[in-house]
């Protein structure tokens, strides 16, 4: 079930409504503009509908059907060519074109549309009007058009310096929104020429007479007086200001001003009293509201601000009745919500969990991951302000960050079977610093489940006051450890040499500014991040579109604040569409963060990349022909200690499966309503590629090896293999114990197995003896030890290809004739042949000495034969010493592998013609199969 039911290019035509039973069910008409208020103490929530925006939206449809009676020649020029679906690649959404026409109905707007509406003010002496927009909504966009619609008429009309103004000032909330709305400035390949917004090249080249100024809102504030000046100039007037403030512009009146991110532009009404704590619980900041718009007045009293344009997505600000009652500006005129940008597929769906298989919150009977924080376990140990960041953290935390990493796990899979160049991202919002600590050191050290994300180099604390040093250009404090990791991330980067130098030569709040601000972006700093961490909410100018994961571990008092936080993860991937022209959906699962708004449903797999010509990629429903193998740095053949276990006197291990949860539940849900008819599962058993065995054994043997290393008299590569040896033949024995029948499910038993691990190599290592032995010894990569044809990334070529039938990959490349003939005899002897596939941008390698130096080679085929065996073949027409190197190097590799043992029985050939593949896979399936290992 997908809650994308509108088109994005069109006005919603329909919405989601709470049904009988609490289910959802679609409604025919727009969805009213309105706000839900949601109390998180007392889990209710009340509707507040937008009568004002309600009301506008009707004459401006009517205005809109009329012609837009009253406007200019410019703006109707404007207007007919925006409208113009064929002027641009990209049709601009609806909500942007019915925002700009809101403001052009409101400035240009013949009177009888207009009549008996009065929209609100601040109480200042300038007028704001202001446009709700979701994130996603395409806000940068509707500022160009604000400015193309303003200049444009300034210069055609100079007399009309009430409606229109040439002279932009626009104020934002930090460094890195400042930074993104530069493709604001009237210059070559901005947002004008983007989208082409001038109906003409004559109105294009005229808009290039706009002065536009972009500064934070920092430049806003007073300047500091010297401590120690010898002549005290006083304050600096208001005159003053401006001329430092405006720089080239301060010489225009009648300027035209545009907040982005309004909400932090908040005039505190004198009998509203609320306290800076309180508002900070629903992340405004009053002291940064106040110098806002102190700024602005100033500027007003000296040159005159027109008018003002307000947009953002949560335009909300403190009542100062109850820390969960917050209310939206009063002079909003267009809205285009959460709820509609969901169902119009701009932005991802987010889902939150709604039930899982542990006990509930005792008070509202919802799981326990919905709102993380709120459990007493939690809340009191999180709050601790001298936690240590090496303490555990709360169970609970770990469960969820077990079941939340599972699915970002498989999400990471997915993404790099569809060539993604850089990996889905989790995102955590918690509650102070020490906290971010612990979380950080709970990833960095190994002690999360995930062996994937135990990755330092591609995790980011971000240091929350270093980040607002930063987003106001101002020098943090020192802190060489901090500055160290980072560092370290720029170094462990694939970004280019040159590329690589200048980023370590910033300083280290510009450094993490440029890390935070890229994450995901191929060539920049912050490419290969998977797990960002963070206290405050990042900035709103973080335009990530890879966070697919989020874990909210603060307080949330507010649906404000939900939305702030969930809003990190909502920007799409891709803009694809459906047969019926809906947007695909793409989703972000969130825990810890009550949102209401949600859904459920499969996986939201990333788009697949261009497809330049043919597309070789991981066929998904053919996963049982994967085939796996380990990857081997070299084999050393010596005698060494080995280690036994008497099994006869190794006691049982009893696992109880009431002791851990391993599914949550979520629903669809919309405004409050929550469709349990619909349920689905974030469900370990549903991602079985994460409790392979083999994965199991080389974490337990990766535990064990941490405890045994510094005792053991051989070398740690020994150790190594021989752990896995006694740790599968442990994990597959009747001596671990699961009493359940329900368990006893395989996928069930390895789950169990892999949330009690730590529990699982103590017992084994209480039997480990010693004893000398001699044998072959695989040295596994310790970084990469098993290796798949699941995990090839989608890649292109121009050369001929086969499609397959009975190989985990779409095509065989036809690099010889000889390779497609012995691909037709894979796919049709069935009676043999289980699956197969070509050693082709697989990483399946052997290492090899040839002329003194180390070499790779690649074996042509690995074919997976029906009685399990798996044969590297290769296909030579003609033999050499070096051939001969190579095959003597696979031969002493294949009985190390059966000799350590715990990857199946392997074997190898090699085909000197054609007609030798039929009796080679038919030699091997035999009962003189092992005849050449």
């Amino acid at each position: 079930m997908s809650l994308i039911i509108n088109s994005p290019f069109d006005c919603p035509t329909q919405h989601w409504v709470e049904g009988k039973g609490s289910k959802l069910e679609i409604k025919s008409e727009r969805r009213p503009a309105s706000y839900e208020v949601f109390d998180a103490r007392n889990n209710t929530k009340r509707t507040e509908g937008l009568d004002l925006v309600n009301t506008i939206r009707a004459r401006v449809d009517e205005w809109r059907a009329d012609g837009w009676p009253g406007v200019t020649i410019v703006t109707r020029k404007l207007l007919e060519h925006w409208y113009d679906r064929d002027a641009r690649q990209y049709s601009f959404y609806f909500c942007q074109l019915e925002a700009i026409e809101t403001l052009i109905w409101w400035v240009e707007g013949a009177e009888a549309y207009k009549q008996g509406i009065a929209i609100p003010g601040d109480g200042g002496a300038w007028q704001r009007l202001c446009n709700k927009m979701a994130t996603g909504a395409g806000k940068t966009t509707v500022m160009a058009m604000i400015i193309t619609w303003q200049v444009l008429n300034a210069l055609t009309y100079p007399k009309r310096n009430k409606d229109f103004s040439r002279a932009v000032f626009i104020v934002a909330p930090g460094l890195t929104v400042k930074e993104r709305l530069q493709v604001l400035l009237p210059s070559e390949g901005s947002y004008y020429d983007e989208f082409n917004l001038c109906p003409s090249e004559a109105l294009r080249q005229k808009l290039n007479q706009a002065e536009v100024l972009i500064e934070n809102w920092h430049t806003l504030m007073p300047l500091k007086e010297a401590d120690r000046s010898v002549v005290r100039k006083g304050r600096e007037s208001d005159e003053a200001f401006t001329r430092r403030v405006l720089g080239k512009l301060a010489t225009h009146k009648d300027i035209i001003v545009i907040n982005d991110e309004a909400h932090h532009a908040y005039r505190k009404p004198p009998e509203v009293k609320i306290s800076k704590k309180a508002a900070a619980e629903q992340g405004i900041d009053l002291d940064e509201a106040t110098r806002w718009i102190e700024g602005l007045d100033r500027i007003h009293k000296t040159r005159r601000i027109q008018r003002c344009f307000d947009l953002s997505a949560t335009p909300f600000a403190p009542t100062g009745k109850k820390s969960t009652d917050v209310g939206l500006f009063d002079w909003i005129v267009s809205d285009f919500g959460l709820n509609d940008a969901i169902e119009a597929g701009l932005v991802k769906t987010p889902r939150v969990v709604v039930r899982d298989d542990a006990v509930p919150d005792a008070k509202t009977l919802r799981s326990k991951l919905y709102h993380i924080y709120r459990d007493p376990s939690v809340s009191e140990d999180l709050n601790r302000p001298k936690a240590e960041p090496h303490e555990a953290l709360p169970k609970l935390v770990q469960d969820a960050y077990t079941l939340l990493g599972a699915d970002w796990r498989e999400t990471r899979r997915q993404w790099e079977e569809a060539g993604h160049h850089s990996p889905p991202v989790m995102l955590t919002v918690c509650n102070r610093t020490e906290t971010a600590a612990r979380i950080e050191n709970y990833f960095n050290k190994g002690d999360a489940h995930w062996p994937e994300l135990h990755a330092p180099t591609q995790t980011l604390r971000v240091d929350s006051k270093v980040l607002e040093k930063a987003e106001s250009g101002e020098k943090a404090s020192s802190d060489k450890d901090y500055d160290a990791r980072l560092k370290a991330i720029i170094d462990a980067a694939g970004i280019p040499e040159t590329r690589r130098a200048k980023f370590l030569a910033l300083k280290k709040e510009e450094l993490l500014r440029e890390i935070v601000d890229n994450v995901g972006k191929r060539g920049a700093a912050g490419q290969d991040l998977q797990n960002v961490i963070s206290v405050a909410m990042l900035s709103e100018g973080w335009d990530a579109k890879n966070v697919t994961h989020i874990m909210g571990l603060r307080a949330f008092t507010s649906q404000l604040l939900c939305e702030q936080v969930v809003g990190r993860g909502l920007r799409r991937v891709s803009y694809d569409t459906d047969e019926n022209g809906l947007f695909l959906p793409e989703y972000v699962n969130v825990f810890g963060v009550p949102l209401t708004i949600s859904e459920t449903g499969e996986g939201g797999e990333a788009p697949p990349p261009p497809k330049p010509t043919t597309q070789i990629e991981v066929m998904p429903d053919r996963a049982h022909l994967e085939i796996r193998w380990p990857n081997v740095l070299r084999v050393e053949t010596v005698i060494r200690p080995q280690l036994t276990i008497d099994w006869s006197v190794v006691s049982s291990l009893e696992l109880d499966p009431a002791e851990t949860a391993i599914s949550a539940e979520l629903a669809p849900a919309l405004g409050g309503a929550t469709d349990m008819g619909k349920v689905t599962e974030i469900d370990l058993e549903k991602l079985p590629d994460g409790f392979r065995l083999q994965r199991l054994v080389f974490q337990a043997a990766r535990k064990a090896f941490a405890e045994l290393s510094h005792g053991f008299s051989g070398t740690p590569e020994y150790l190594a293999a021989q752990l896995v040896r006694i740790v599968e033949t442990f994990l597959t024995s009747e001596r671990l114990e699961i009493p359940s029948l329900f368990h006893s499910d395989p996928l069930r038993r390895r789950i169990l197995i892999a949330l009690n691990i730590d529990r699982v190599v103590q017992h084994v290592l209480s039997n480990v003896t010693e004893q000398n032995a001699e044998r072959l010894t695989p040295v596994f990569d310790e970084e990469n030890p098993i290796g798949a044809t699941g995990r090839m990334r989608t890649w292109y070529t121009s050369k001929p290809c086969f499609p397959t039938n009975r190989s985990h990959i779409s095509h065989l490349v036809g690099d010889s004739s000889w390779e497609g003939h012995a691909a037709n005899v894979f796919e049709k002897r069935t009676d043999i042949v289980a699956a197969y596939a070509k050693n082709d941008h697989l990483g399946f390698q052997i290492y090899y000495m040839w002329a003194g130096s180390r070499r790779r080679y690649v074996p042509d085929f690995l074919v997976r034969l029906v009685d399990g065996t798996i044969l590297a073949l290769e296909i030579k027409g003609t033999d050499s010493p070096q051939n001969k190197a190579k095959r003597e190097a696979l031969s002493e590799w294949v009985k190390a592998i059966n000799a350590a043992g715990g990857f199946g029985q392997w074997a190898w050939d090699v085909a000197f013609k054609p007609g030798d593949v039929q009796d080679i896979i038919g030699k091997h399936a035999g009962s003189d199969r092992h005849a050449k290992n």
